[in-house]
């Protein structure tokens, strides 16, 4: 029921339609009521003055009585409270109280015989309240008769008060009610929403996937509307899985493709670079074009050599990394790698920022020391003569981190996001040297530190390239 949720919004409609409905109900009952008990006092009025007709009437048995026979205003059946009012040859006025005649000032009998003839109003009468009040001239005489609406005025309001409480409480019941019936309704959503939080946080990108999470068959009813987002949530997720069954099938022939041939490719690679280094014995004798066509078949072989190493080390760290995680000096080993890369590239400036103490990973000593040949070469293979290269060890909480900076003219803005890809390589124009590039060297780097469990990482900018490597240190 959080702000914003779907919950909250049906509850508040469902509250506010109740609310809206109750005012509704209660204006209109309150205004029938109102009408209800203002024709009972038109009708007492009515009565009143018909009374008020007939006690007054002179005697018709008696053609010399032309006075009328009572003069009064006590009559039977008025509600206490009413004020009747006559003028003849006096003004006469009083209310009627419980089981007496109560007089009435004659200020107030004038004022009560100003009103118009011949229509019943209301009016306030002046110390009384609020009353019903009609005017009759007889000819004869002027009578007034008010009925209190006194009566009226506390049902109406009593009334009010309790539509008042019945429709807070109608609402607050509404309210939990209908909370209730939400909640149980929206549980299907819930549900739905629930599973797919949980694929969501899947690594659905790579390697072998389960997606054993469904929406409960109960819940996927594809005969209402919620059940149908159930239903078609589960369909989808069965054909996703198919589709990551069929990825996966696919990425294991691959690689087992590759492994396979790079295995294969090695010993004719190696017949081809044995028969071109034996031409070396007698190159001399051979004609320019041959021996440099020899020449460039021994190069090639080797560089394709190489490739082929690669490739068949990356498709065994796909299958089976099986690393030999021991404790291994990093710092000793950065040591190690810096200087071979100075007598491999001695037109770089190359320095260690190296800490005092020894900082000990849980690694694979050949692996990572391959992994750090690789930045290093890297660097030298994309830096002009000249460049300063910096590699250095530090820790980060539980992390040995490694670190190899360099000033050069940064990586290629092509491939920066795509570096640690397979066969991910810059413009041949951007490289510093005649080695070329497999493509596979940053590749390797990315997938010898996942399988240390560890990350690999690069900030580069032009004149500035740190490549950063994070893996456990040894407990």
């Amino acid at each position: 029921m959080k702000r914003g949720t779907l919950s909250r919004q049906l509850v508040l409609r469902v509250a506010t339609l109740v609310a809206l409905v109750a005012l509704t109900l209660g204006a209109v009952s309150l205004v029938a009521v109102q009408r209800i008990l203002l024709d009972q006092a038109q009708g007492q009025l009515v009565s009143a003055l018909s009374i008020q007709d007939k006690g007054l009437a002179p005697d018709s048995d008696d053609p010399a009585q032309t006075a009328p026979r009572v003069r009064g205003i006590n009559i039977p059946g008025l509600p206490p409270g009413t004020i009747v009012v006559t003028s003849n040859n006096q003004v006469r006025g009083g209310r009627i109280t419980s089981g007496s005649i109560e007089a009435i000032s004659s200020d107030l009998a004038q004022t009560l015989l100003q009103l118009p003839t011949g229509e019943s109003q209301q009016v306030n009468v002046p110390g009384y309240g609020e009353y019903l009040a009609e005017k009759v001239d007889r000819g004869y005489e002027t009578d007034v008769v008010a009925i209190p609406l006194e009566g009226v005025s506390s049902v109406v309001h009593k009334l009010l008060a309790l539509e008042a409480v019945l429709a807070t409480v109608a609402v607050a019941a509404t309210a939990v009610v209908s909370r209730a019936l939400i909640v149980r309704s929206l549980r299907p959503l819930n549900q739905l929403a629930a599973a797919a939080t949980h694929v969501s946080n899947l690594e659905l990108d790579r390697g072998e996937v389960s997606l054993a999470v469904r929406v409960p068959a109960n819940e996927a009813d594809p005969d209402n509307e919620v059940g149908r987002v159930g239903h078609a949530f589960n369909h989808m997720l069965n054909n996703v899985e198919g589709a990551l069954a069929a990825r996966q099938a696919s990425e294991t022939k691959l690689r087992q493709f590759v492994a396979d041939a790079s295995h294969e490719l090695r010993n004719p690679l190696a017949a081809i670079r044995g028969y071109a280094e034996l031409t070396r014995r007698s190159r001399e004798e051979l004609p320019t074009d041959t021996a440099y066509a020899m020449g460039r078949i021994e190069a090639e072989s080797g560089r394709m050599s190489k490739l082929v190493e690669d490739m068949l080390l990356l498709a065994r760290l796909d299958n089976d990394p099986d690393l030999d995680l021991k404790p291994v000096d990093v710092v000793e080993l950065v040591l190690n790698a810096v200087n071979d890369a100075r007598v491999a590239g001695p037109e770089q400036t190359w320095r260690l920022d190296l800490p005092d103490e020894t900082i000990t990973a849980r690694a694979d000593a050949n692996r990572l020391h391959q992994v750090v040949v690789n930045l290093l070469a890297n660097a030298r293979t994309h830096t002009p003569a000249g460049t300063i290269v910096e590699a250095g060890v530090t820790t980060d909480g539980p992390w040995a981190v490694i670190t190899v900076t360099d000033n050069g003219p940064g990586i290629d803005p092509t491939i920066k996001d795509v570096v640690f890809e397979r066969f991910a390589r810059a413009d041949t124009s951007r490289a510093h040297n005649t080695e070329g590039s497999t493509g596979l060297g940053l590749a390797i780097v990315a997938a010898v530190m996942d399988a240390h469990h560890g990350t690999a990482s690069v900030d580069s900018h032009p004149g500035y390239t740190r490549f950063t490597l994070r893996l456990p240190l040894a407990s």
